[in-house]
């Protein structure tokens, strides 16, 4: 037996604008955002252990989900995680193997054994922040599974999968900086400058239902191309301006004071730090994009943070990663 333990990153994402250009006949609506990962998120630990015996799996792809749920609770230990969720297979880590190994029963692929694999979450991002933080946690799983037990499959394999478990999951199997359209998955990558945000995490959460069904909510900005957000990068990268937009942010600032007092906060800091405050996704986060020679003045940041309303955090921009 091998004893193999890999810790991996799972980190954050914002959003450096974010507009809704219309629904699709699934229910789901169309966005267009720019991406941003950061080099702060939650790590997550596997431990692999015990082989176990599956090869009573069958290749049948009518049963794979079923069959895909019965190997998680084999196969999977998930630690650090009690407080997500009251049933572990609603947990993004659990869907994210669940799914993996889904795709492999139906490709016909499975293996006759495995080995199980416990996984410890260290968690660090708040839920329900538009950060990004399960849909990570679900394609850093999905990375490491397919590396622990050597499935092979390639990073387009891998998107496929990550589309299945929720709209913000491909970009961390992407691993770098992206332009995304449809749900989430049409990705595109943008090389942007390095940069350093403000962040700040209000104790508020909104629900995502009443968010799309919110009379100030924007559902049909004009779709732009790939080529003019690439070539307006001076419009939303530091600042914030027209056409470019959160379309969330007048109906989440609304409903939650919380997320609105940290958006003033921000917003009060904008002429010292050289860039515009906003929301990043549909949730309580807020940020703002500091200017080189701010970011590197340690008191002005101590000043900001310990004089913020809510927890409040320095983070950078992230380098590409996870290239398979």
């Amino acid at each position: 037996m091998t004893t193999h333990t890999i810790t991996r990153l799972s980190p954050a994402k914002i959003n450096l604008f974010l507009h809704i250009t219309g629904k699709r006949g699934d229910g789901y609506h169309n966005l267009q955002t720019v991406f941003r990962l950061l080099d702060w998120g939650d790590y997550l630990h596997f431990l692999l252990s015990a082989q176990v015996d599956i090869s009573a799996v069958t290749t049948d792809s009518a049963d794979a989900n079923q069959q895909a749920t019965r190997l998680c609770h084999q196969l999977i230990i998930l630690a650090g995680a009690d407080s997500i969720t009251d049933n572990v297979e609603q947990n993004l880590i659990f869907k994210g193997a669940k799914a993996l190994l889904s795709s492999i029963i139906t490709i016909g692929e499975m293996p006759k054994s495995l080995q199980a694999v416990r996984i410890t979450l260290d968690k660090h991002l708040p839920m329900g922040a538009g950060l990004g933080g399960g849909s990570s946690n679900a394609a850093t799983t999905l990375l490491a599974l397919n590396e622990l037990w050597q499935f092979k499959l390639n990073q387009n394999e891998l998107i496929k999968i990550a589309t299945t478990i929720g709209a913000d999951v491909p970009i961390f199997i992407y691993g770098q900086d992206a332009i995304a359209m449809g749900i989430g998955e049409e990705l595109t990558a943008i090389d942007l400058p390095a940069h350093h945000y403000l962040i700040l995490t209000p104790d508020a959460h909104v629900n995502t239902a009443k968010l799309f069904a919110h009379p100030k909510l924007s559902r049909n900005i004009t779709p732009l191309s790939i080529d003019a957000i690439k070539n307006q990068t001076h419009d939303y990268v530091q600042h914030l301006n027209a056409p470019f937009k959160n379309v969330f942010t007048p109906v989440v600032t609304s409903l939650a004071p919380a997320v609105e007092k940290a958006l003033n906060y921000l917003q009060g800091l904008e002429s010292q730090a050289l860039g515009t405050a906003r929301m990043t996704g549909s949730g309580s986060a807020v940020f703002l994009p500091l200017e080189a020679s701010v970011a590197a003045d340690k008191s002005i940041l101590t000043k900001w943070t310990h004089g913020a309303p809510c927890p409040a955090y320095v983070v950078n921009s992230l380098p590409p990663y996870n290239q398979i």
